[in-house]
């Protein structure tokens, strides 16, 4: 043998290939081990592969355990069939999705879950898919605590308004509905108030508990009893035509023959009654609510301790409420607007930096008329949109008085209405009002109410498009409403406003407190600012400061006030309000 022939190639490149290859394993191995999220990796019939060690411990089963389980055997039954869909979904290409469903632990609790899918794609075929999971239990508890406690009466553990209104929503609206007849019965306590101002709250409120629960008894399934407020309930008669109504009246009235004990002292209380009926006497849940307590002022007014149905001849005070609607019109042509500010104060620092403002009207013709008679008037008939502008074209203009002036970083709050919202030009009209008068869009928020969040198909996207502007985005009134999980992950909210209900009594009424403490440490978790509404005493100050919320507004710190007044008492010198917590 004369020649030997080498051949050589080059390697280094796929050397560094193979290394690289390793790091990444290896890096999306501690991304995986370490994540604070279950990760579980299962093929498309739902056998799971791997498991990282966040889902052993959510679970409550051992790695080695898992390896080989269905993940469907940890799925709640209830929630199988949307689980079982989503993974599907994913297996067969279609667009990323999630949802909220529950497993069961290795102990048998239950653990409410976000869930997300991602497919694991080889050479372009799905040949198994990662299902990430984040422990969502204890915000879906306290949004549930929430949710309850803003549907029900706390004194007496009935139903409450809100409630009233979606449930006749439901019936008005909903197409899986019969549009069946119904009544809406309205009933108040003759001379109620009298018993309370002699005997005290303490009496009254045991008295309202018993009343409850006698007007309980009537209760079932077309037959719903809500307490409104005060001494005023209502009852929602489901497939209930007129002669029914008149019968069920009359068991109202022999229910309170029978007198009401407390301390071993007997009562005799009376109801009036005012019944209105659909589709006859309104076809949308005001106007029954209305008419049911214009027939309820009927029976005060004739000697009480009976009922009476709405008659349309009762309205007559329709004629001063379009008197009304004329000047309204005409209040801004005529300078009869104006703005007060509320100042909010950060509960960490004792200092005013936002304020709210409020729409005041003072017509020449009927001196100050109240927010509370014609903001509804302007929702009705449409002018809320013009009015709705005219509030925040000049609270612009006030924040640009004020930086001209050197007055700088005080946010200010616009109340808007759902209507104002659906209009397409409004965030091209908010943008124009920005752009001239404000130096940052951070100087703007915008209050908004949880019925607004109800469309989510139009809200998403009409928050977002204000968002972009860089505008501070509130909710009003919080816990009161449609307060849900989703809500707070899909919409673009900066702050959360507790409704001053939840306030008035949160050091005396462990329920209030609860439901407080709850909104506070959700606002924490979710990287949102909260705001508690209608503070009243130094106690209420300290409690929420306690609590690490954040701001705070209400009469103990100040009223609403005029623009001269704001500028005296908190933009000429540092301001404080309390020590610090």
């Amino acid at each position: 043998m004369q020649y030997i022939v080498g051949i050589t190639r080059d390697v280094t490149t796929s050397l560094n290939e193979k290394d690289a290859i390793i790091h990444a394993g290896q890096r999306y191995r501690s991304i995986v081990e370490h994540n604070i999220d279950a990760i579980f990796s299962i093929n498309l019939e739902g056998q799971i592969l791997e498991a990282n060690p966040a889902a052993a411990a959510l679970t409550g089963y051992g790695e080695y355990m898992l390896k080989g389980m269905s993940i469907y055997d940890l799925v709640y039954d209830i929630d199988f069939e949307s689980f079982k869909s989503l993974v599907e979904d994913t297996g067969n290409g279609k667009a990323l999705e999630s949802l909220d469903c529950r497993f069961s632990g290795n102990d048998g609790h239950l653990l409410t879950l976000h869930i997300r899918t991602v497919p694991i794609i080889v050479y372009g075929d799905v040949l198994g898919i990662y299902v990430i999971i984040r422990d969502i239990s204890e915000q879906s508890k306290n949004v549930e605590m929430i949710r309850y406690m803003a549907f029900h009466d706390q004194l007496t553990g009935l139903l409450n308004r809100r409630a009233l209104l979606d449930r006749l929503n439901e019936e008005l609206y909903s197409p899986s509905r019969n549009k069946k007849e119904f009544a809406l019965i309205s009933i108040d306590l003759d001379r109620f108030k009298h018993l309370n101002d002699s005997l005290g709250h303490l009496v009254g409120d045991e008295i309202l508990k018993k009343v409850s629960a006698r007007l309980s008894e009537c209760s079932n399934e077309s037959c719903l009893v809500y307490r409104q407020g005060g001494d005023e309930f209502n009852i929602l008669l489901l497939g209930t035509n007129r002669k029914a109504a008149i019968f069920f009246a009359q068991r109202i009235l022999s229910l309170f023959k029978r007198s009401f004990y407390f301390n071993s002292q007997e009562y005799f209380i009376s109801p009036s009654i005012g019944i209105s009926m659909y589709p006859n006497d309104g076809k949308d849940a005001e106007t029954l609510l209305k008419n049911a307590d214009e027939a309820l002022f009927r029976v005060k007014e004739r000697g009480r301790a009976h009922f009476q149905f709405y008659r349309s001849d009762m309205n007559s005070s329709i004629s001063n409420v379009l008197a009304l609607e004329t000047l309204l019109r005409k209040a801004i042509d005529k300078q009869e607007l104006c703005l007060y500010y509320q100042p909010q104060i950060d509960l960490s620092t004792s200092e005013v930096r936002s304020f709210e403002a409020l729409l005041r009207w003072d017509s020449k013709e009927l001196g100050s008329i109240s927010p509370a008679t014609f903001i509804p008037l302007a929702e009705d008939t449409g002018l809320i949109v013009p009015i709705g502008n005219w509030v925040i074209e000049n609270a612009c203009k006030q924040i640009r008085s004020w930086n001209r002036k050197g007055f700088f970083g005080f946010r200010v709050a616009i109340n808007i209405s759902p209507k104002q919202m659906q209009q397409p030009s409004f965030a091209a009209f908010l943008k124009t009002a920005v752009e001239k008068y404000l130096p940052s869009p951070s100087y703007l928020e915008i209050e908004i109410t949880e019925g607004t969040l109800q469309n989510k198909t139009e809200a998403i996207p009409a928050l977002q498009s204000i968002k972009d502007l860089g505008i501070t985005i509130s909710v009003d009134d919080f816990g009161t409403g449609y307060s849900s999980l989703s809500y707070l992950k899909e919409f673009p909210i900066d702050v959360l406003k507790i409704d001053k209900s939840f306030i008035k009594d949160i050091t005396e009424n462990q329920k209030d407190a609860a439901i407080a403490s709850a909104i506070v440490h959700l606002g924490k978790s979710l990287g949102v600012e909260v705001i508690a509404e209608g503070v009243e005493n130094a106690t209420q100050a300290e409690w929420l400061c306690g609590e690490g919320c954040h701001k705070a507004q209400g009469f103990y710190f100040a009223k609403p006030i005029t623009v001269k007044e704001v500028e005296k008492s908190y933009m000429k010198t540092s301001f404080r309000i309390l020590e610090e917590c």
